[in-house]
């Protein structure tokens, strides 16, 4: 979408934030420091905002936990799959902040009536479910692709034809949705993040560090991998196709999951998802 305002094809942003959440893989920043000379090259600047970083945060017994969506074994077998604030508290709220700002009206001003942005989401028309109004007066959301009617084809397309082949997803290294996918381009290419992810899931085994020193442990167990396995032990290797009377037995391992800013999705709906655009 970026690369689309900087050929003309849709109108000139003012800018381009980044909502950064500390803990992406290393190609993805890579690929935004490429992106923010491009873009400087058309007159848009590319902006990073931040809430902090969500792994050293997580792993802070002296910082307010920020639930994730964790996968839960309960002491009788059964599984779940905890709260999640973090896409509000590490995307959605830095880029409020931000857009309050570059307003002119940060918090606690009140922005005036009939004073806003328009905010440009990059959701195509595969998934056009989750576009969304942010519910907020002084942002309108915006979808181009949609308007273009690009699709995630088409978008590859594009990104392919102006050099950008190689652009990566963006998630967090130690999110609870990748698929088997995702886990295994982490460890297949990011190999300090996928080092980071395995510690990280057997840091908060048993619950969050400041809730276990207040005497509140996790009465099951909590799991980066959906399989409730410790990362480093669950198997992701493609589903092997099998047929028993000429039908095919497994599904895709399309790896689907994933979030944005007013848009995340996952296989298995969080409790308080229908939050984040509060």
């Amino acid at each position: 979408m970026l690369l689309l305002a900087c050929e003309g094809e849709i109108p000139r942003f003012d800018y381009a934030l980044f909502a950064d959440t500390g803990w992406e893989p290393r190609a993805v920043y890579a690929h935004l420091e490429r992106l923010r000379a491009h873009a400087a090259k058309a007159g848009i600047p590319v902006r990073r905002v931040t809430a902090g970083d969500i792994r050293a945060d997580a792993l802070n017994p002296k910082h307010r936990f920020v639930s994730m969506p964790l996968h839960t074994l309960n002491p009788d077998g059964s599984r779940g799959l905890a709260r999640r604030q973090c896409t509000s508290e590490y995307k959605i709220n830095p880029l409020k902040k931000a857009a309050r700002e570059l307003l002119g009206y940060p918090h606690p001003r009140p922005v005036p009536k009939g004073v806003y942005a328009e905010q440009a989401i990059g959701i195509s028309t595969d998934e056009i479910g989750r576009a969304k109004d942010s519910g907020l007066r002084f942002l309108r959301n915006v979808f181009p692709l949609l308007d273009l009617g690009f699709d995630r084809t088409a978008c590859v397309d594009y990104l392919t034809e102006h050099g950008f082949a190689a652009t990566v997803k963006s998630a967090c290294v130690g999110c609870p949705f990748h698929g088997n996918t995702g886990w295994r381009w982490i460890r297949d290419h990011d190999p300090d993040g996928w080092a980071e992810a395995v510690a990280f899931d057997h840091a908060i085994r048993n619950g969050h560090p400041r809730a276990t020193t207040h005497g509140q442990p996790l009465r099951g167990q909590y799991y980066l991998h959906r399989s409730c396995v410790p990362l480093d032990q669950a198997d992701l290797d493609p589903p092997t196709r099998q047929r028993h009377l000429n039908l095919a037995t497994t599904h895709e391992d399309d790896d689907t999951d994933g979030c944005s800013p007013w848009s995340c999705r996952s296989g298995t709906p969080a409790p308080d998802t229908e939050e984040r655009a509060a």
